[in-house]
């Protein structure tokens, strides 16, 4: 496979995880379809992080993802590996954070359509910590769409937890 190739495939497996028909499952879209502002923000499930949480955290890591791939140095992420949730729900600051996941994803997908198709294995930078620092492009990528897989399969737990009826 080509270069070039490989660069339009990484993109379409990133994209059909967030928005399109991936095998393992629902897209992360599709997960979040009708989820209201008081089951994100929920915790029906102890120690676990909430929908909200999750969310946020992946739009994180897309951003670091994107700063890598344009050439920054590897760390956390600029908002932190885990944003906070707001203190109460609320519907528009859901649909917002939505939003931002969205077009963090849009921004993403731009860089790599951008990318030189050599850079998929150029050297690492090496940066801060061992957040996935220092791997090439290509890994880097394809950790992502791991990554979203993963959290795209807790949030639908949470999601069926939070809408469970209370059982006696």
């Amino acid at each position: 496979m080509t270069e070039a190739r490989e660069l339009k495939r990484l993109a379409a497996e990133l994209d059909h995880g967030m928005r399109g028909t991936p095998w393992h499952g629902n897209a992360l879209t599709t997960i979040l379809e009708g989820v209201t502002a008081d089951v994100a923000f929920a915790h029906p499930i102890a120690g676990a992080h909430s929908i909200w949480e999750l969310v946020l955290h992946i739009t994180a890591w897309t951003h670091e993802t994107t700063h890598r791939l344009r050439g920054g140095v590897p760390g956390e992420p600029g908002e932190g590996d885990w944003p906070a949730a707001p203190l109460a729900p609320s519907e528009s600051q859901w649909g917002a954070a939505q939003t931002r996941m969205i077009a963090a994803h849009e921004a993403l997908l731009a860089t790599i359509a951008r990318l030189d198709p050599a850079e998929l294995d150029a050297p690492p930078i090496h940066g801060k910590g061992s957040m996935g620092t220092g791997v090439k492009h290509r890994v880097l990528v394809h950790g992502l769409a791991q990554h979203h897989a993963y959290h795209g399969g807790q949030i639908a737990l949470l999601r069926r937890a939070a809408q469970a009826p209370a059982t006696s």
